[in-house]
């Protein structure tokens, strides 16, 4: 009987514990870390596109980033916080492949010279897993709509602040940036 109380006992102190930890440690938690990784949203609303892209922008704060901090062929969240969120209202093409209108996590795998840029139809809570220590992704591969290669160019000026942006030069680009390093993809109808 003792025994039964005791595990009766635990198992309410577990159930109290996770219920603090899931409605006010993690929800603090997730509002200290957009302090320091603020969030930012890049718009597009010309030439029929309807496009926006939310993500949190880290900073450089004087380390080494792509090959270290964002490790070289592994999955990156393209930012901080949770996932980067790419929305279109109308269908488009990465480069030449069709995205169709919605809203997608937008997730990298950086390299020396190129960066493969994903697009996946699933939009986690966080974006990486706190049992790893924030090493791994929550993206789920299967759940990949679109995946497209582009080559990084060098900036000159080092950047402090993770960027995304739309530019326009003979055609429609999202820019991604940080550090010395930028990957343009094409955007296209």
């Amino acid at each position: 009987m003792r025994l039964k109380k005791w595990l009766i006992g635990v198992l309410v102190i577990v159930g109290v514990l996770f219920l603090l930890f899931k409605f006010v440690a993690w929800p603090m938690m997730k509002e200290e870390t957009k302090k320091i990784s603020p969030q930012k949203t890049a718009v597009y609303n010309q030439d029929g596109y309807d496009l926006s892209v939310a993500y949190s922008s880290p900073l450089k704060k004087g380390r080494v980033i792509f090959g270290e901090l964002v490790p070289f062929d592994k999955v990156w969240r393209t930012g901080a916080n949770e996932p980067t969120t790419f929305t279109t209202s109308t269908a488009i093409k990465i480069i030449d492949k069709d995205l169709p209108a919605g809203t997608y996590s937008l997730w990298t795998i950086p390299t020396a010279g190129s960066w493969k840029v994903i697009f996946n139809s699933e939009v986690a809570d966080w974006g990486v897993t706190l049992i790893s220590g924030g090493k791994e992704t929550t993206r789920n591969p299967e759940a990949d709509v679109l995946q497209v290669e582009v080559p990084t160019s060098v900036i000159l000026t080092s950047q402090e602040e993770f960027l995304i942006d739309f530019i326009e030069t003979e055609q429609l680009n999202l820019s991604l940036s940080w550090d010395d390093v930028a990957a343009i993809v094409p955007i296209n109808k």
